[in-house]
C-alpha cells in the first residue's frame, strides 16, 4: 500500500508502505494509480510529486507469484503500464527518492519520474531480467531508451544484470546524486522540489513538453500519435 500528503510547499509525497518488499501486484499497483490521481485532481500551479518508500526496498519489481498466476490474463499484466503512464502524464514535476533496492519494475518505477536520487549505501538498481530469464515489453523498452542516454550504460543494465550502486548511476547519467543516508536523501529530494514548486509552473503545460520529449514512449503507451515516430 501507500500514502499520499501534501506539505505546506505544494509537494505531494507518495510513500510506499508496510515491512515488505513494495513488490508490485494489483493492490499496490492498484494503491499508485489512486494516489497519482488524488495529486492529480489536487495539483495547482507548482505542484510536485516526490515518491519514497519505507524499508530497505524503494520496490523489488514485480510480484511474480501473481504474474505466474496472471500469466493468461494480460489486461492485469497492463496495469504496470498504466503505472508508468499515470506518471508520465502526471501535471506536474515528479521526484523519485530511492532510498532502498529497485529492481526490476522497481526500477521501471523510478525511472518514470522526471528525476531520480539515490542513498549511497543501500541503493541499487537492478534490472534482473536476463538473471530470471524474462524478456521485456515494448513499453519497458522505450521507457530504458528514452531514460538511459548511454547505449554502453543500457547494455550494462540489460545484458549484464548490472546493480548499479548511487555513485555509479551519478556516473552513468542514471540519477541526479547519490547521498549517504535517508537524511541527506529526503534533503536533497525536498530541496529539489521546493526549487521545483517554486518556478509556479502550468501543470498541464509542463506534461504536454514531457510528453514530447519521449515520443516513442507515450506512442508505446497509448499517450501519442504514431505520426510522430515516423517523421523521426
Amino acid at each position: 500500500m501507500c500514502t499520499l500528503e501534501k506539505t505546506a510547499s505544494n509537494i505531494f509525497v507518495l510513500t510506499l508502505t508496510g515491512d515488505n518488499e513494495h513488490r508490485l501486484n494489483p493492490t499496490l499497483i492498484g494503491s499508485i494509480l489512486s494516489a497519482l490521481r488524488e495529486a492529480k485532481v489536487q495539483a495547482t500551479s507548482g505542484s510536485v510529486l516526490i515518491t519514497t518508500s519505507r524499508g530497505k526496498f524503494f520496490s523489488n519489481g514485480l510480484d511474480l507469484a501473481w504474474a505466474r498466476a496472471a500469466g493468461s490474463k494480460p489486461k492485469e499484466i497492463e496495469r504496470l503500464a498504466h503505472m508508468v503512464a499515470e506518471l508520465i502524464s502526471l501535471p506536474m514535476p515528479t521526484i523519485a527518492a530511492v532510498n532502498g533496492h529497485a529492481a526490476a519494475g522497481g526500477m521501471i518505477l523510478a525511472l518514470s519520474h522526471d528525476y531520480v536520487y539515490m542513498k549511497r549505501d543501500r541503493g541499487v538498481l537492478y534490472m534482473s531480467e536476463v538473471d530470471i530469464g524474462l524478456t521485456l515489453p515494448d513499453y519497458v523498452n522505450a521507457l530504458l531508451r528514452a531514460k538511459i542516454g548511454s547505449p554502453s550504460a543500457r547494455r550494462d543494465v540489460l545484458l549484464r544484470g548490472a546493480k548499479v550502486r548511487g555513485d555509479e548511476a551519478v556516473r552513468m547519467g542514471i540519477v541526479e546524486g547519490a547521498h549517504d543516508n535517508e537524511e541527506r536523501l529526503s534533503g536533497a529530494t525536498m530541496r529539489h522540489g521546493i526549487q521545483l514548486s517554486s518556478r509556479m509552473w502550468n501543470g498541464e503545460v509542463y506534461k504536454e513538453i514531457r510528453k514530447s520529449l519521449y515520443p516513442e514512449l507515450c506512442v508505446v503507451l497509448g499517450l501519442g500519435d504514431a505520426k510522430v515516430i515516423a517523421k523521426l
